[in-house]
């Protein structure tokens, strides 16, 4: 039978519609064209792209030209700019605010691949400092109060380029989502006195219904009202708030386990379209240490319509019961780990 599912943080409400239950075989990807004529993010057109805020790259070579194995540009079309200034008015009733934050690109590998499955652990390290390298640079303006990394892949997900990239946005303002994890993490404290999300991994540890994998760092779990199919969080398993406070044990942990889980969901599944988050603690303010930072990666397999957006609520028609299983059970081929980019780890360049 169907049944409703409350998430333990948000007052959010998920039908798992058991009743009409897709397996992983049932579920058809759409295929995405794998090759542009011209990709600016290749090596070669780094001057397509406007210049480079970061770059791991090789000694000797020079900024804005091939030799990088990651690179960090601003997104050529901003949904917001660090050039603005915080300006905030009334419009009668309507408030306004300029469009101030910052819009990056990570281009995550020199190699025209679109995902970070594809990568091998070593350069998924790499990424993963990336990301915290530009958290920690950003926090220093003090205008910004939330920074988000995400990732789109495929164009079912939002993406408009193969290459595999993923973008980072702050803004002046914390998103409602983040804040209402908060506000339902601190409503548990107050109860419980602990941390809802240690709390949850605890259960789902003990109760193993859920879990996918598990490192000495990290739990990979599909989380108990699951949105969408094959919707898989990954936890750090001591408390943390902050994702850009991770150290070098932590980034090595969690490069392994996302590309773990990433391949697994192309074995189980398909090598489907996504779209991956970053919830992480706001800066700039009193600090959450309440808050736990954590990855959701979200499938895209179902279409969000009518009944998610006149409710709020979403439709699975798999357990995530059962996508923990097929997940866990996923058979990952044992081929040669593709190319390392990387002289030496990110950190220290």
């Amino acid at each position: 039978m169907s049944e409703w599912r409350k998430d333990p943080v948000v007052d959010r409400w998920v039908v798992i519609a058991t009743e009409r239950a897709k397996r992983p075989t049932d579920y058809k990807c759409p295929v995405d064209e794998k090759f542009q004529q011209r990709c600016p993010l290749c090596p070669g057109h780094e001057q397509e792209t406007p210049p480079e805020i970061l770059a791991f790259r090789r000694p000797g070579s020079q900024p804005n030209q091939p030799g990088w194995w990651v690179r960090v540009v601003p997104n050529k079309f901003p949904a917001v700019r660090i050039e603005e200034k915080p300006l905030s008015w009334w419009d009668g009733m309507f408030q306004a605010m300029s469009g101030l934050g910052a819009h990056e690109v990570i281009v995550e590998a020199p190699e025209h691949e679109d995902d970070l499955a594809n990568l091998s652990e070593r350069q998924v390290e790499e990424v993963v400092w990336a990301w915290r390298s530009r958290l920690l640079d950003l926090r220093g303006d003090t205008r910004l109060k939330y920074m988000l990394i995400f990732k789109n892949k495929g164009r079912t997900a939002g993406a408009s380029l193969f290459h595999a990239h993923s973008q980072l946005l702050a803004t002046p303002l914390v998103p409602a989502e983040v804040a209402a994890e908060i506000a339902g993490a601190r409503r548990y404290h107050a109860q419980k006195g602990s941390c809802v999300y240690c709390d949850t991994i605890t259960q789902e540890l003990a109760r193993d219904e859920r879990v996918v994998l598990e490192s000495q760092r990290f739990v990979a779990l599909s989380p108990f009202a699951a949105r969408f199919p094959f919707e898989t969080w990954i936890l750090p398993r001591q408390h943390q708030h902050d994702f850009a406070m991770i150290d070098e044990d932590d980034v090595r942990d969690l490069a392994r386990v996302l590309r773990e889980i990433l391949k697994r969901l192309q074995v189980a599944v398909c090598d489907m379209p996504y779209n991956m988050v970053l919830h992480t603690a706001p800066v700039n303010k009193e600090p959450e240490v309440i808050y736990h930072w954590h990855l959701e990666v979200l499938p895209r397999l179902t279409i969000v319509a009518g009944f998610e957006f006149g409710t709020g609520y979403y439709i699975n028609p798999t357990p995530p019961e059962m996508a923990a299983r097929a997940l866990r059970n996923a058979v990952i081929p044992v081929n040669r780990e593709p190319g390392l980019y990387a002289l030496e780890v990110g950190k220290n360049v």
